[in-house]
């Protein structure tokens, strides 16, 4: 049986992107491992990372970071694959980043999460041994997706890897920013054409963010539109020819 590990930024990142090649590998017989890499729970936010919560309906006592791993959970179950994987590293407004434009700019100085998230990722690899990596190419510039390809690119070897386009940061604006385009132009671009299943399945995985929709798309009507616009189509950039057989998967 295949495997296939999805390296998610965020708790949410990999289904909005690829949900629907992950639910169709299942359907395939594949093992699916979605995992999150910046999940851990910071006790009493503060600043911005308090009003990243608060700005969501969400108290300061609730623990934002639980909640939203129990949303994961809710969309790995939504997609038919293994239970999702957490580690404990901490998003950027809990890592000294202080406004949303900070999010979308170069990373400080003094952040060395790529440098942390290496080793953990490699660890994870050894005790999964995928035969196919999925991993975002951080369109929209958010520092926590460009940290989370270069932990991954300072690992060698890797397996094949699917580099995913981030949705929905693709959409956000006719032309979003690609910090990280320049590693990413001489691959060879696939498409994956999502059978209805699977787009019911990755749209069930999308909804189960609850917490995000809002803000990610102004409401479930919203996602729904975004999705439908998307044709059933998700796009990615292949980092090598060979690799396993993978259901759906065009090139470009």
């Amino acid at each position: 049986m295949p495997t296939a590990l999805a390296l998610s930024p965020h708790l949410d990142d990999a289904a909005f992107s690829c949900g629907g090649l992950l639910a169709s590998l299942a359907q395939a017989g594949w093992r699916v491992v979605m995992a999150t890499l910046l999940t851990g729970s910071v006790a009493e936010p503060r600043g911005f990372a308090l009003a990243c919560q608060l700005d969501k309906g969400l108290p300061a006592e609730v623990d934002y970071m639980a909640l939203r791993r129990d949303e994961d959970i809710e969309a790995a179950a939504a997609l038919g694959i293994a239970p999702p994987v957490h580690l404990p590293f901490r998003e950027a407004p809990h890592r000294g980043y202080g406004s949303a434009p900070e999010l979308f700019s170069e990373a400080r100085a003094d952040d060395g999460i790529a440098a942390d998230l290496g080793p953990a990722i490699a660890e994870l690899i050894a005790v999964e041994r995928p035969d196919l990596l999925l991993a975002p190419q951080a369109i929209g510039g958010h520092v926590d997706h460009v940290q989370a390809v270069r932990a991954l690119r300072s690992l060698d070897p890797l397996p094949p890897i699917l580099w995913w386009r981030d949705f929905p940061y693709t959409v956000r604006e006719t032309a979003p920013r690609e910090p990280l385009a320049a590693l990413f132009a001489e691959l060879s671009e696939q498409t994956v054409t999502l059978a209805p299943d699977a787009q019911d399945r990755k749209r069930a995985a999308c909804a189960a963010y609850a917490s995000q929709i809002g803000f990610q798309f102004g409401g479930v009507a919203g996602l729904d539109a975004r999705l439908a616009r998307e044709r059933g189509i998700e796009r990615f950039r292949r980092s090598a020819p060979r690799g396993p057989a993978i259901p759906g998967l065009d090139a470009g």
